[in-house]
């Protein structure tokens, strides 16, 4: 699941090269959401193949459909959901302020935005420009 975050984050840097941001850009503090993410990623993948959870026009996730989350886990899938925005925010942020570009944090959140929802795999749900939830 790491690897799959690291890839993925490696394809993001791509999409900003316009605003030449360096996306690649390793800190502590990056190093540490890139691991937490990785590892959440095992919790949220079931969510999303089930439709759960989906991946918001915002660049973070949401719980779309709790009724396909049973009961007893619904507060693990709130609290996943929960930490992983967390950290997504963060990370958005570290990356911008590692660039000395704080300003940049809503061009960097939006290029992540619609990469994570490119590389969704078939089946998950992403929301559109208008904030509709489709099935990949």
């Amino acid at each position: 699941m790491i690897r799959f975050i690291a890839t993925l984050l490696l394809a993001l840097a791509a999409g900003l090269a316009h605003a030449q941001a360096n996306i690649e850009v390793n800190t502590p503090a990056i190093n540490a959401l890139k691991k937490s993410m990785g590892e959440r990623h095992g919790q949220l993948a079931p969510y999303y193949a089930s439709g759960a959870v989906g991946i918001t026009r915002d660049g973070g996730v949401a719980l779309r459909d709790a009724n396909a989350v049973p009961l007893p886990q619904r507060a693990a899938a709130n609290s996943a959901v929960a930490a992983e925005n967390a950290d997504r925010t963060s990370l958005y942020k570290e990356i911008a302020r590692a660039n000395g570009k704080p300003e940049w944090e809503g061009e960097i959140r939006n290029t992540f935005a619609q990469r994570w929802i490119d590389k969704a795999q078939p089946g998950w749900y992403v929301q559109n420009a208008q904030g509709q939830w489709v099935k990949k």
